[in-house]
């Protein structure tokens, strides 16, 4: 049997209004980069598009995506995210572009990049505080993503402790 790789995109869904984000859903992202690919690539684009590709996690509050692509053309696909500059959902159409952060071989890399780069984002936020108040939360958020961090690099450690035994 032959173990087909994945190839996965850890995106954000930037839009002008925070508001909006609550609006997308799995399937109306799954249409947008469908028809992304398809502007851009035609039928082939369209053929392998169809197969083995979807998304994987939709973060609605924070506008982050996964999108999952085979690992044999993912560039090809991933060529086609910039052609995006609105999805259409409820009726609505949501203005937004994909900045595309991180490419993973597995879901688990890109939720592991996914805590970094929150940290990294929370720490350039501290300059930009006004009050002291606002400084202590950035601060409070900094440390829950490193303490989760540790947690999952702790619990990596284990995992690799048990197979070398």
């Amino acid at each position: 049997m032959v173990r087909l790789k994945s190839r996965y995109l850890l995106c954000e869904v930037c839009v002008s209004e925070r508001s909006k984000l609550q609006l997308l859903g799995e399937r109306a992202v799954f249409q947008a980069v469908r028809a992304a690919v398809v502007k851009a690539h035609g039928q082939y684009g369209a053929a392998l598009f169809s197969i083995g590709s979807g998304v994987t996690y939709l973060n609605a509050y924070t506008g982050v995506v996964i999108l999952r692509f085979r690992k044999a053309y993912y560039q090809l696909l991933w060529s086609a995210l910039p052609f995006i500059n609105c999805i259409e959902t409820q009726g609505q159409k949501v203005p937004c572009f994909f900045n595309c952060i991180h490419v993973g071989g597995t879901i688990r890399t890109c939720q592991k990049f996914l805590v970094r780069y929150g940290r990294q984002q929370l720490c350039r936020m501290l300059p930009h505080c006004k009050t002291e108040a606002e400084k202590q939360e950035v601060r409070r958020a900094v440390r829950s993503c490193s303490q989760s961090l540790f947690k999952v690099t702790q619990q990596e450690r284990d995992d690799e402790d048990e197979e070398g035994s």
